[in-house]
């Protein structure tokens, strides 16, 4: 993977960043990978409990990332074209509050130099959730630390 420039995210917009600055900016807090329902009057996300089962809840990370569209076609790949409305995103997500002109938090990996500050921040799913597997109603399991 190529280095790229500290602060690369302040200094480039989005529509001009490398795959691998792009990939960068996920923090792998995991929290798009959360089952959630929509308001769809107030477009109000309702996050829960439950992942996807491709989940690794150890490492936060997908067990299949190359071929999570492939595996579940409704899973959604932030891309320029989603992050025109990127509501449905968790408030912390470093692609939507760029998109929104925002600046990353001090927890953020690109910011702090360190991937455990997620974790330590609360603001990873890791050891609070369960797979859809072993899930039952949807509904049961809907939480409110999600920001």
């Amino acid at each position: 993977m190529a280095q790229s420039a500290p602060g690369f995210w302040t200094a480039k917009p989005l529509t001009e960043l490398t795959p691998d600055e792009w990939e960068s900016l996920c923090d792998d807090c995991a929290k798009c990978c959360l089952h959630r329902f929509e308001d769809e009057e107030t477009q109000e996300i309702f996050f829960t409990n439950v992942c996807c089962r491709y989940l690794d809840q150890e490492s936060c990370r997908c067990t299949d990332y190359p071929n999570r569209s492939v595996n579940l076609p409704d899973c959604v790949t932030v891309t320029l074209e989603v992050l025109q409305d990127p509501y449905w995103l968790p408030a912390t997500c470093a692609y939507r509050l760029l998109a929104e002109g925002k600046s990353l938090p001090e927890w953020h990996p690109l910011v702090s130099g360190e991937q455990h500050t997620v974790f330590d921040s609360g603001n990873s799913v890791c050891g609070r959730v369960i797979s859809e597997l072993e899930a039952d109603n949807l509904e049961h399991h809907m939480i409110d630390w999600i920001s």
